[in-house]
């Protein structure tokens, strides 16, 4: 069991972000990775439509033998990782959500929160804010609409011209100290976000992830102790035209 892979599924290429993260701390593991374009983005699925999506790709997982399964979506973890852990309690699930922590552990006063709107809007992202702001911090939880979308074209001209419509009435922006990156997608346009933000710093979850991925494998005893180096599946659903 301990050299089989980890599963890790996103709404698309998003994820590969925080397989990225994952494989720089655990490099000798195996992966099998499912981007399932086709349902691109999850944050705008109503709740019983994102959880038969999850549900599906759980299973594809399962069946290629995953032993640990990485929700690589904040918008699948804040509203579906307590439904997937019931559906299938004999597989860790890892989640990935926004690195609000972080941001206020930085002692910044001005925060802004970037995500897709199934984010923005759970009770989840509402709890990680309520928890971790500190007197005269102050967190903006602002949902990137088509956001997620325009980077899984990777058009550049159509997420400039996204980033253009969606933060044309931020204020001073010059003055956000730290930006969560609050969608695994948003990390593969970090140039461009930054430059609306130049006094920014960018954050994201994916560090975090990899951290409790290898803690969990190291607790249930899953850690794969080969020496050499892991290998990933890569697979796609096809997005419609």
């Amino acid at each position: 069991m301990s050299d089989s892979p980890i599963g890790v599924f996103d709404s698309g290429i998003g994820g590969t972000t925080i397989l990225q993260a994952v494989q720089k701390l655990l490099p000798n593991e195996d992966y099998v990775f499912f981007g399932d374009s086709k349902n691109c983005p999850f944050g705008t699925k109503e709740l019983p439509e994102l959880k038969e999506i999850v549900k599906s790709a759980a299973e594809f997982l399962i069946d290629k033998q995953a032993k640990l399964i990485v929700v690589a979506c904040n918008t699948a973890t804040t509203q579906t990782i307590d439904y997937l852990r019931e559906t299938f309690p004999d597989i860790p699930f890892v989640g990935t959500e926004p690195a609000i922590k972080l941001a206020c552990d930085s002692g910044a006063s001005n925060i802004l929160l970037l995500s897709t709107e199934g984010t923005a809007h759970s009770p989840r992202t509402q709890e990680l804010i309520e928890q971790n702001i500190k007197p005269g911090q102050r967190v903006d939880n602002f949902p990137c609409l088509g956001l997620a979308e325009a980077i899984e074209t990777r058009n550049i001209d159509k997420i400039r011209a996204n980033l253009v419509e969606n933060f044309k009435n931020i204020s001073e922006p010059e003055k956000i100290e730290v930006v969560v990156l609050g969608c695994t997608h948003y990390p593969l346009a970090s140039t461009e976000i930054q430059k609306f933000f130049p006094n920014a710093k960018l954050v994201d979850g994916g560090e975090g992830v990899a951290k409790q991925t290898k803690k969990l494998l190291e607790e249930k005893g899953l850690l794969n102790q080969s020496r050499k180096r892991g290998e990933v599946e890569y697979y796609f659903s096809k997005a419609e035209e």
